[in-house]
């Protein structure tokens, strides 16, 4: 990872845009609807850094590069991290690809080298994120205490809301119907059944890119990931960061995990993962096939 990406909170917070012309416009159009405050500066006002006192980000854009690095270097002065279009070398930070839906955001970037790339990969996820996305999200952000509450252990917390996130409170909020979306999820919680857990077979070969759309969704859920040797980097790199790993383990173990509630992604190599599976079935473990090759 050539650069680190990081979502700036934009609630109270001021962004400067210094400069005229075509770019200035673009990237102040990218704040559009959000709830910063856009700060236009032009002319001898941007080269001064007492213009971008109180400022969280900056971006600069102008045809004159005496004046864009003027601009770079007063921003700079107030502390303040800036973008200038088109001049990769003065950014301290670069501005990916956006897809917003409001509370989710996704950014795809290629550290300056492409942006035609990070623009033709957006328009690719673009197609898959659905508009009423945001709202899911707000939904649960705003119901995030009384959850915590009613479900203060981590790992049930996350059973529960994977399992609502494809529920009816979520499909109520796809909708639009705020309402009904917070009545089905205190419902849900009030009713807190136990859900079963459960072992999930994918191939770990790779590359991720052989990988269906279910499979790489299954492991940025898992709990628990148990690994054969040899399982690819990039197939490991789709989980989550906190989900814990295992190396090959046994039957007993694993349909214990599944007894907690938890989902195991079994990431296997080996053929013999057909025997397995055999037997967590005869244990009564649910278990799934994501599906694998040969």
């Amino acid at each position: 990872m050539d650069a680190f990406p990081a979502f700036f909170p934009l609630a109270g917070r001021t962004v400067a845009v210094a400069g005229e012309g075509e770019g200035a416009e673009a990237k102040a159009r990218l704040f559009d609807g959000s709830p910063a405050t856009l700060l236009r500066l032009t002319g001898p006002r941007a080269l001064d850094p007492r213009a971008y006192a109180g400022v969280s980000l900056a971006f600069v854009a102008a045809e004159d590069d005496a004046w864009a690095l003027a601009a770079v270097e007063a921003a700079r002065a107030a502390n303040v991290p800036v973008n200038a279009v088109d001049r990769p070398a003065l950014c301290d930070f670069v501005t990916p690809a956006v897809i917003d839906r409001g509370e989710v955001v996704a950014a795809i970037g290629t550290g300056g080298a492409s942006p035609m790339l990070a623009t033709m990969l957006r328009h690719d996820i673009e197609t898959r994120v659905p508009e009423g996305a945001g709202r899911i999200a707000a939904l649960f952000q705003a119901m995030q205490d009384e959850v915590r509450a009613t479900l203060p252990d981590p790992a049930a917390r996350r059973r529960f809301l994977r399992a609502a996130l494809s529920g009816p409170a979520a499909s109520a909020a796809l909708a639009g119907d705020m309402d009904t979306a917070r009545e089905r999820l205190r419902a849900a919680l009030a009713d807190n059944p136990q859900m079963a857990g459960k072992v999930q077979y994918i191939d770990a070969r790779g590359p991720a890119d052989l990988l269906a759309l279910r499979a790489a969704r299954a492991l940025a859920a898992a709990d628990v990931l148990a690994c054969d040797e040899g399982a690819h980097p990039d197939v490991l790199a789709l989980a989550r960061r906190d989900a814990e790993r295992l190396p090959p383990t046994t039957c007993d173990r694993l349909a214990a995990l599944a007894a907690e509630g938890l989902t195991v992604a079994r990431l296997v190599t080996d053929p013999a993962w057909r025997g397995e599976q055999t037997a967590l079935d005869a244990l009564g473990v649910t278990t799934e096939v994501l599906p694998i090759a040969g």
